[in-house]
């Protein structure tokens, strides 16, 4: 079955959800992109050997973390045999390893490994979001998957915005959808936009009288200011080749904790 990009409603009624949990339950029923829900459905069908006896996901991930999260880590997630298999965000693959050993020396993540979805992992004060929630042939989704995918995003950052201080983006895609995504919401992202870069940092405010009207569920307290830092992607490409060290990482993160008023915890 594939549907077409407002079909039941997904994604383009993301702002009717009150809730993340509603929100979570709208994103994993999506089949708005035929092209990656053929995708996500092939590779679960085939699977890889090492995997060959588990039950995909093989379905859109939800956000993963605090639902009263001070810090967003905005980045691609969804890997075919990773998320796609495990069903959470940055999950049984190797860009997830890299993440969340940092989120724990750091101080966000309660154990430094990532398995599954019934492994135990528990963030503090810190949310895992993606601007596409399915696994895209070679990573890279299209334009108009990207579009279409957009709402989601944008309603898990108003969701989150009572308590959000700072959003770290993964990767020029997750940069671009980020600040894409603010200045629909009235945010007043520079123009021309800044381009990514790792270590950028961008404090932005709202503007008074531009944007969109508010959602029709908006939520009780409104974000006034928020950071934005750049950090490379996760990916295999830029660990393995050193592009991104560990210590790059936790500097993001660290500065990140220091700007939403958290204390680092840097472990060896």
């Amino acid at each position: 079955m594939s549907c077409a990009p407002d079909d039941d409603g997904y994604p383009a009624t993301a702002h009717a959800a009150d809730t993340l949990e509603a929100l979570d339950r709208r994103v994993v029923d999506c089949r708005a992109c035929p092209r990656l829900v053929a995708w996500r459905e092939q590779v679960a069908a085939e699977r890889r050997a090492a995997f060959r006896d588990q039950t995909y996901w093989a379905r859109p991930v939800p956000g993963f973390g605090d639902g009263t999260a001070a810090v967003a880590v905005v980045g691609l997630a969804p890997a075919a045999h990773g998320a796609n298999r495990t069903g959470r965000m940055f999950t049984g693959d190797p860009s997830g390893d890299f993440l969340f050993a940092a989120l724990h020396r750091t101080g966000f993540a309660n154990q430094p490994r990532a398995t599954g979805r019934d492994d135990g992992m528990r963030l503090d004060g810190l949310r895992l979001v993606a601007p596409v929630r399915c696994a895209p042939p070679q990573n890279r989704p299209t334009p108009d998957e990207r579009r279409r995918c957009a709402p989601f995003l944008a309603r898990e950052l108003e969701l989150l915005s009572p308590t959000l201080r700072v959003a770290v983006a993964l990767g020029a895609l997750g940069w671009d959808a980020l600040l894409a995504s603010l200045g629909e919401q009235g945010w007043a992202v520079p123009r021309p936009r800044p381009r990514f870069g790792h270590g950028k940092e961008l404090t932005l405010r709202r503007s008074e009288g531009s944007g969109p009207a508010p959602t029709p569920t908006p939520p009780a307290t409104a974000l006034t200011a928020l950071t934005v830092l750049g950090c490379y992607h996760v990916s295999p490409h830029n660990t393995y080749t050193g592009r991104l060290t560990p210590a790059m990482l936790d500097e993001v993160l660290e500065r990140a904790a220091v700007v939403a008023g958290r204390r680092a915890r840097v472990l060896p």
